[in-house]
């Protein structure tokens, strides 16, 4: 191990020591290697360091873990929640269905742009610190579309859009933190099934509360859901590395990492072009970005199809009751949560035991082709155009309800297998250099789908009925489905040929 024989060396091991000892009242000194205190304080002391957040221990970082996934849950329930409301808001408020279904649409473009606010805050304060400032906001434009007319509803719904955002981002930012690339499919698989999980979920709850309160309370419960989860981030710790190293310089007394150092033109060009320019630039002109964007993007505005056209599918076709329509998400809901065990199965049986073999023959600094993330994509992607043909055309009086529920679960299932892995494969594609850049490219083009889809997705399925309207979703898939056999194939190529520098 890289750790020292003797702790009197380490001056990360005598700053902890010296702290335990001022606890009893006692003076200790220890003499310590100013170059190395230095250097400590700029870059992790050794492989142990116990201020790496993937040295925190197990409990911690699961119960850190929970918390940051669960109030990004928070994020994407409170989207779908209002949806449940809009029929009682077009009774209320006098307004168009078109117009009622705004707030839910504003919501998630909120969504979309929220990154440009909290990845520059995160990159200068740290991760928890966002968290802590951006959320009470959230909680606050939620409230207010509680009490709102229709025009500040629309306007709270957006801007508590933007606020809920960087919830998003940061947690999976933190599982990053938390764990090694090669251990983090697993982990990442619970957290890529959470907007998927939210989103479905939403309905299913604002239903209930919408028909015993009214829409507003879809609005005033989410509040509850956000304070819950909120008050567990207090008891996290911070895990973004600079934000730790700067804090260790302080308290050490020592220079801390190297910082850029920007004129105010500079910092407004930085934010210019590296978090906004760069994610369109690489949605525009890098393949893999735009292939992935466009894949995962029209996912997530299939899912806010369901979200929208499912009530009104089994009230037209089952005669479903308000309660019958709220209850029938729990096949979605059911796919989204059994949606994580099939990915850690295909890392468990195809990926980590290729990754061993992979080392064993090659040098540690040489990259694993990013491709072999796809395993999942490369399986649901038929599958997924399947499930939404046996969807659209067993929605009918003469089959059980069930049976449609089933293969909706099983849509959102497969989504979830293609959404993920697409992600991790782009991620890898583009190492930590541009990796979050064109994350944050994703980001904006799947919550701006996921704006556009809610508008006319009822009005499709009235028009077509549920077997053309859902039908013509199955063949857009059907299209999209060779683009992981196309990164399988044609990976290696397409990264080669890349504008942006991939780095491990």
């Amino acid at each position: 191990m890289l750790t020292s024989p003797d702790d009197n060396l380490n001056p990360v091991h005598i700053d902890h020591h010296a702290r335990a000892m001022e606890k009893d009242g006692e003076r200790h000194h220890q003499p310590t290697t100013p170059t190395a205190t230095i250097t400590h304080a700029q870059d992790w002391a050794n492989r142990d360091d116990p201020d790496n957040p993937r040295n925190f221990s197990l409990k911690r970082r699961i119960c850190s873990t929970i918390a940051y996934t669960f109030l990004a849950f928070v994020s994407t329930l409170a989207a779908s929640m209002y949806s449940a409301g809009i029929e009682d808001v077009v009774k209320t408020m006098h307004v168009s269905e078109e117009v009622a279904i705004l707030p839910l649409a504003l919501y998630n473009l909120g969504l979309a742009f929220g990154p440009l606010i909290g990845s520059p805050l995160s990159e200068t304060a740290g991760r928890k610190i966002v968290i802590l400032v951006t959320t009470p906001v959230f909680a606050l434009f939620t409230m207010g579309a509680g009490f709102s007319n229709i025009t500040g509803l629309i306007v709270c719904r957006f801007f508590a859009g933007v606020a809920a955002a960087p919830a998003i981002g940061n947690a999976s930012a933190t599982i990053t933190d938390y764990t090694a690339g090669r251990y983090r499919a697993n982990s990442m698989a619970f957290y890529y099934s959470i907007p998927f999980c939210g989103a479905v979920l939403g309905p299913l709850i604002g239903g209930f509360v919408s028909q015993a309160e009214g829409w507003r309370w879809t609005q005033w419960a989410t509040i509850f859901f956000i304070v819950a989860f909120y008050v567990l981030i207090l008891f996290t710790r911070e895990t973004y590395k600079k934000t730790i190293l700067q804090r260790r310089a302080k308290r050490l007394g020592v220079p801390g990492p190297a910082t850029v150092q920007r004129s105010r033109t500079e910092s407004i060009r930085h934010f210019a072009t590296v978090l906004l320019l760069r994610p369109i630039h690489m949605l525009i002109t890098e393949p893999i970005v735009t292939l992935v964007c466009l894949y995962n993007g029209f996912l997530f505005g299939l899912m806010y199809t369901f979200v929208i056209a499912s009530p009104w599918i089994y009230q037209h076709y089952y005669g479903f009751t308000p309660t019958g329509q709220s209850l029938s998400f729990l096949g979605l809901v059911c796919g989204a949560i059994l949606a994580p065990f099939p990915l850690a199965l295909l890392d468990h049986t195809l990926y980590q035991p290729r990754l061993k073999r992979f080392y064993e023959l090659h040098a540690e600094d040489e990259r694993f082709p990013a491709e072999h993330r796809l395993y999942p994509s490369l399986i649901a992607s038929f599958l997924l155009p399947a499930c939404l043909f046996a969807f659209a055309w067993t929605v009918r009086p003469s089959i059980h309800w069930i049976v449609p529920i089933i293969f909706q679960g099983s849509t959102i299932l497969t989504s979830i297998q293609i959404y993920a892995s697409a992600n991790l494969f782009m991620i890898d594609a583009y190492g930590p250099l541009y990796g979050a850049s064109a994350a944050g490219a994703a980001m904006l083009s799947r919550y701006t789908l996921s704006a556009v889809f809610p508008l006319f997705s009822l009005q499709m399925y009235r028009a077509l009925g549920v077997g053309w309207a859902t039908s013509l979703l199955g063949f857009c898939t059907l299209a999209m489905a060779p683009i992981p056999w196309l990164f399988w194939r044609c990976g290696e190529s397409l990264r080669r040929r890349t504008k942006y520098e991939t780095s491990a």
